[in-house]
């Protein structure tokens, strides 16, 4: 048995993920039976390309270098969510997302994707790269997602309205190809997101090029905001804590990864969690992949680790 996660962000949290992934090696019988971690997804700021969330700061070429090596001499893929919708020809060019793609450029790195003009560019440019297809392409008509697991990806990860539809899920091909969303922040058949995922790459563009111009002066969206959805916006679900998601209809327990989706075939999780904060997303690391009778022990060595090498401070 394999159950594989996929675990949010490389770049913040590359501390904190490099001492989960050293508690798997060190403490395996805290782990529920097959958990392994599939790849750590994410970006290195300020990147052009990325979408689903706007991720501001900069990262250096040596610190780039490191992360790398780090979690690819583990075994444990970075998997770049370049999943800009609004990439136009001019934005292909971009030294700094070239930059990355080169120095990851290994085999055994991989790159999810929105855009049919980026995804072309990759498989041209950088052919040993895996490819994702995204949820942020919202294929939430099963016969789209069939469609989409034909083609030739390495995997399709299901929009979370389809979590839990088992009739769905059940007649699905390729179903080791395909990624389960499991606490998605989303409201259920949100009818923005799309909207939203546009504004967000929008976002994204606007503040690469900003940081470029003007060094230095703080980045303010709210113009990009208002001009795709509206002065009165506001997203609900951006705030929304570990133990809220696990109420809403699209969400999918441990228990019901290991008795329901497993069985079935299904072997891809995707933990989301790249804007929570550290100590959220250790309580969603513990829920998922760790044995219930084993978390309070888990997770006191996970904190004095984290406490120790810096990633938290907790006052003795």
């Amino acid at each position: 048995m394999r159950v594989r996660f996929h675990l949010p962000e490389f770049a913040k949290h590359y501390r904190f993920n490099m001492l989960f992934a050293s508690m798997m090696k060190n403490c395996p019988e805290y782990f529920r039976e097959g958990v392994e971690i599939a790849s750590v997804y994410g970006v290195f700021p300020p990147s052009l390309w990325n979408g689903g969330r706007t991720q501001g700061g900069r990262c250096d070429k040596e610190f780039i270098k490191n992360v790398i090596r780090s979690f690819n001499n583990e075994g444990i893929p970075l998997r770049f969510t370049f999943t800009n919708p609004v990439l136009e020809k001019q934005h292909l060019d971009d030294p700094f997302c070239n930059m990355v793609m080169s120095l990851a450029n290994n085999g055994l790195n991989e790159a999810i994707v929105v855009s049919p003009l980026l995804e072309d560019y990759i498989r041209k440019n950088y052919p040993k790269y895996k490819i994702t297809s995204s949820t942020c392409k919202r294929l939430n008509e099963p016969e789209l997602l069939e469609a989409e697991l034909e083609r030739d990806y390495h995997i399709v990860v299901v929009d979370y309205d389809l979590n839990n539809k088992f009739d769905i899920l059940e007649k699905l091909p390729n179903k080791d190809k395909c990624e389960i969303l499991v606490n998605a922040c989303c409201l259920p058949n949100c009818p923005r997101r799309s909207l939203h995922y546009q504004s967000i790459g929008e976002q994204q563009i606007a503040y690469c090029e900003h940081i470029r111009r003007y060094p230095g002066v703080p980045f303010n969206p709210t113009s990009i905001i208002e001009k795709t959805l509206g002065k009165d916006f506001h997203c609900p679900s951006m705030d929304k804590t570990f133990f809220e998601l696990r109420e809403q209809s699209t969400n999918v327990s441990p228990d019901a990864i290991w008795e329901k989706y497993v069985p079935m075939g299904f072997s891809q999780f995707k933990i989301e969690g790249r804007t929570s904060g550290t100590l959220n997303l250790m309580e969603i690391y513990l829920y998922y992949m760790i044995k219930p009778e084993c978390r309070d022990e888990a997770r006191f060595r996970l904190l004095d680790n984290m406490s120790r090498s810096g990633v938290i401070t907790i006052n003795e």
